[in-house]
């Protein structure tokens, strides 16, 4: 059975193998401070915020999501990262994350989850299809 709940400081190591096999999937490479800052931010539960899922009793799946404020409605949440780990898809572990995420959002009185991924991303965009809604944008961005 799946379940979804905050990450405990006991997570650190297995979060971060999975946080850094999400990074190799997009052919990213950040430094090793990148990796601190966010458990720090996802310890706070501020800012921004992790959940994590355990099939099994282990750590199978993680998403990274924060709140924002939104011009033309109430506030609005990103769902910036969703990864689980290979040998368990298929089992509704993204699903999990997703609905957990949309769930805690509601809560929050948000008016929508969103989330971007790579057009190429065909297996979670089988996964996505059925979720949610592709309101068809295309995404820009400046490096700085």
């Amino acid at each position: 059975m799946i379940s979804v709940d905050r990450l405990e400081a006991s997570d650190r190591d297995a979060w971060e193998a999975l946080f850094r096999a999400y990074i190799d999937f997009y052919e990213r490479v950040e430094p090793p401070e990148m990796y601190e800052r966010s458990w720090r931010e996802f310890r706070a539960d501020t800012r921004m915020h992790a959940l994590g899922a355990r099939l099994d009793g282990r750590l199978v799946g993680i998403t990274h999501f924060f709140v924002h404020a939104n011009t033309s409605g109430p506030d609005v949440c990103y769902l910036q990262d969703l990864f689980t780990a290979p040998d368990v898809r298929g089992r509704g572990v993204a699903r999990a994350l997703i609905e957990a995420v949309t769930e805690w959002a509601r809560e929050r009185d948000c008016a929508r989850v969103y989330w971007n991924t790579h057009e190429s991303n065909a297996t979670a965009r089988r996964l996505y299809d059925k979720v949610a809604e592709n309101r068809g944008f295309i995404r820009y961005q400046i490096e700085l």
